[in-house]
């Protein structure tokens, strides 16, 4: 029993004897006394009652908490055992899963519809223990639909955040307006008129589905064991976040892909700058000053670089006429040095003549990610049981619907034309 409600019964207890005492035309002494001891004993039990009403309401929203969250843990510690090598026996030898990878898949089931065996994106995450070359994946989520993106891909370490949809099309609305503020000219003179609040919705279709194909000879199957779990593991891991980074900033928005950011700068509206000189600090710089002065970023260390090797290579080389500083010290000086992602995959190679590199800068703006990256359910997995029928092979596709939008163009910034 709740400690108020035994409280409160004694006060209940004590009002009777108060009222019998308080009805008496004359009292003893006795009862005199008895009335000041209650009459203490009511006014010390009210100081308890309202402690243990004041305790047992912070103890129900923590209940409330714990309750409104327990789902989503309990899910999360079904994925965490959830079974890869479950999955490619039952493909493979068509035996029954069970424990929590049989829940996942059913619930998953429940959700969208699957040719074959679906396969949460959590559940790609590598697990303690294993030699891993992309890193552990952590959630970047703030909202409750945000899933988890492998966060040592180029995409996660730009400030990308995957958005789990469950079906059909979804629209995000961000506030494009801005609000002006002016001061009265007179005593009887108006102040700055009104605003218009205005969104412009960003779209993310199911209209892009990427294809991993993998291929587990017999011998693997009967040979590796949990040793397996690993590799599925792995190679789905690192096979999906090279593409997803490809994608993400040089989809060509044809041929079944997506529209990444760089080839799409036109089309989301991104500030593209031609430097059309040897690349140093001073041409990032600038960019970084646009950022400060449009409100993007409050300091260069808020922002993220992403940038080609041969440019790193180009920079460090470039000492600073009569010291030892070269241009890339200057750079990682002002924008950290884990904000700056290298990569020879999400950036084309340098061309022309000379050879020219573009770097894109990014930066978190009130909470918004600079771009959003889609995806729909989890990983279909399905078995072609032809292609190596003859060798007693297990060849596995996984389908992954996916889509890129940016929200906010003043959240980018592309620098081109820097020769290296």
């Amino acid at each position: 029993m709740l400690t108020s409600v035994t409280i409160q019964r004694r006060q209940s207890e004590l009002r009777e004897k108060l009222a019998d005492l308080a009805g008496k035309d004359r009292p003893s002494e006795d009862e005199i006394r008895q009335l000041g001891e209650l009459e203490t004993s009511y006014k010390t039990n009210e100081l308890q009652l309202r402690a243990a009403l004041i305790t047992e309401e912070a103890e129900r929203r923590e209940a409330g908490k714990e309750l409104e969250t327990r789902s989503d843990r309990e899910y999360s510690d079904l994925i965490g055992k959830f079974e890869l090598r479950q999955v490619a026996l039952a493909l493979d030898e068509g035996r029954a899963l069970d424990g929590a990878t049989a829940e996942v898949v059913q619930e998953m089931r429940s959700q969208g519809g699957y040719r074959g065996i679906p396969v949460p994106w959590l559940a790609l995450e590598q697990r303690a223990g294993e030699t891993i070359a992309s890193g552990t994946p952590d959630p970047i989520s703030t909202r409750p639909i945000i899933d988890r993106l492998f966060p040592d891909s180029v995409a996660g370490r730009m400030g990308a955040q995957m958005i789990n949809i469950g079906s059909g099309e979804t629209e995000w609305p961000v506030v494009t307006s801005s609000v002006s503020a002016g001061w009265a000219t007179s005593e009887t003179g108006s102040v700055a008129g009104p605003t218009a609040y205005a969104t412009t919705d960003k779209s993310l279709a199911p209209d892009n589905t990427l294809g991993i194909q993998m291929k587990i000879t017999r011998k693997t199957m009967k040979q590796s064991g949990a040793a397996l779990e690993a590799a599925v593991r792995r190679d789905m891991n690192s096979a999906i976040a090279a593409e997803m980074d490809k994608a993400v900033f040089l989809g060509t928005g044809a041929d079944g892909q997506p529209l990444g950011v760089i080839t799409g700068v036109s089309t989301y509206g991104i500030t593209d700058t031609d430097v059309g000189a040897a690349a140093d600090w001073a041409a990032l710089r600038a960019a970084v000053v646009r950022f400060m002065t449009a409100n993007a970023a409050g300091s260069p260390s808020a922002v993220r670089a992403l940038i080609r090797p041969e440019l790193w290579s180009t920079l460090d080389d470039t000492l600073i006429s009569g010291t030892a500083v070269s241009e890339w010290d200057r750079l990682t000086k002002n924008i950290p040095a884990g904000n700056i992602a290298m990569s020879s995959n999400a950036l084309a190679a340098p061309s022309g003549s000379p050879e020219e590199t573009q770097v894109l800068l990014t930066t978190s703006a009130g909470g918004v990610a600079p771009v959003f990256v889609g995806v729909w359910g989890g990983v279909d997995l399905i078995r072609d049981p032809y292609s190596d029928a003859a060798s007693g092979g297990l060849r596995l596709t996984g389908l992954a619907t996916m889509d890129v939008t940016v929200a906010r163009p003043a959240q980018l910034e592309l620098v081109s034309g820097l020769q290296v």
